[in-house]
């Protein structure tokens, strides 16, 4: 087994920040406030794909980052990245999704996705990651 280096969650200084997490199923928001928590990052909760769009295109709230998932009801993370890409090209849209097939990460690139993570997401990864794109 690596060694993993343990990222210490606190040493992230995100208080001014804020992220949009779409994700319909309460555990996974829940498992991804938890991880982000030290951070101080504020965290706007959409649960599917509709009210994601209605804060960034209709109601044009700002965001440093958006999570989103794939498979939520109403509307999927494909077109809500797809309309909020077109809105605003420069917010960093980072897919989540539990489904790991090939086809499905390069949808998730075509629809204007930054990055894709598979769910479980270890919280080292999630930091990494969103340290890329929030300045």
């Amino acid at each position: 087994m690596k060694n993993l280096k343990i990222i210490d969650p606190s040493s992230f200084k995100w208080g001014k920040k804020r992220i949009l997490i779409a994700e319909d199923e309460m555990l996974n928001y829940l498992y991804l406030e938890e991880a982000l928590r030290e951070t101080e990052i504020m965290i706007i909760w959409c649960k599917n794909g509709l009210e994601a769009i209605d804060k960034i295109v209709k109601k044009k709230q700002k965001f440093d980052v958006v999570l989103m998932d794939i498979k939520m009801p109403k509307m999927n993370g494909y077109e809500a990245t797809k309309q909020i890409k077109t809105f605003n090209s420069a917010i960093p849209v980072i897919i989540q999704t539990a489904f790991a097939m090939p086809d499905e990460r390069e949808k998730g690139f075509n629809v204007g996705g930054d990055e894709y993570l598979e769910k479980p997401i270890r919280q080292n990864t999630l930091l990494t990651i969103l340290e890329k794109y929030i300045k």
